[in-house]
């Protein structure tokens, strides 16, 4: 928000200028055509348009990249573990960042080579290199993706001029992609809640056969779930797991 706020003062100072210098004319606007006969807009309007595309980074964090899986996995670890707030949410939600940014990093550097380091040496025009960076984003979405979720959603869609799964534009590709994620963390959270679900019912059979039907059984698997987990060295088997699940992307 104050990032917002910042860029809009500073519109609102620039603005004066821009239109004293010539008022008939806005420089920001303009639209050029390059030798091939392909027109592209002012560098000062693309600039604009990232600017404004940045709104969209969170949105494309969690549905286009590992953070959905990740987060829900961490999420459903701590819930079967009876904890409410710790680790919190900044924690949990700080790991899947730093985890998806280590599992989408050869994603990244394709996107990198291919598309920006071309884009900024003037070598491919706005259009061109957000072309060229769908491809990499695609690939690691289609190798996630399940064939009956993106067959789902092109049958909702009513597409039958796409003749393959790799030609699938993202307002097709990104639903069937998050809906699969969705699949694959409820998967590994059922495998994460067994052994502690049994824990939990070793304690709460013991309890009842000692007539302590009044204390909670909560109070008294929530230090074995924690010894377990420690014993097992749970938080590297969860994040090994999870980056294995990727498939080496």
């Amino acid at each position: 928000m104050p990032l917002r706020i910042l860029l809009a003062l500073a519109l609102m100072l620039a603005a004066p200028l821009v239109f004293a210098a010539d008022p008939l004319s806005i420089p920001a606007i303009t639209l050029g055509t390059n030798a091939d006969g392909a027109q592209e807009y002012s560098v000062s309007l693309q600039i604009l348009l990232i600017m404004t595309a940045l709104s969209f980074i969170p949105a494309f964090v969690m549905l286009m990249t590992s953070f959905t899986r990740i987060i829900i996995v961490f999420s459903i670890l701590r819930q079967a573990l009876g904890l409410q707030q710790t680790p919190s949410n900044q924690i949990l939600t700080g790991m899947a960042l730093f985890l998806t940014m280590f599992i989408m990093a050869p994603v990244f550097d394709r996107v990198n080579q291919d598309a920006l380091q071309p884009y900024l040496a003037e070598k491919l025009s706005a259009q061109d290199a957000v072309a060229k960076a769908q491809v990499p984003i695609k690939d690691f979405m289609l190798a996630q993706t399940r064939s009956s979720d993106l067959e789902l959603f092109m049958r909702l869609s009513k597409r039958t001029d796409i003749p393959s799964a790799d030609q699938a534009p993202l307002t097709i590709l990104v639903p069937a992609f998050v809906t699969s994620e969705l699949k694959t963390a409820f998967q590994i959270g059922f495998m994460i809640f067994i052994p502690f679900l049994i824990i939990d019912l070793v304690v709460a059979s013991v309890l009842m056969a000692m007539g302590m039907m009044m204390l909670s059984p909560l109070i008294i698997s929530l230090p074995f779930k924690i010894m377990l987990f420690v014993l097992v060295d749970g938080w590297a088997l969860i994040i090994g797991t999870l980056a294995g699940s990727f498939g080496g992307v």
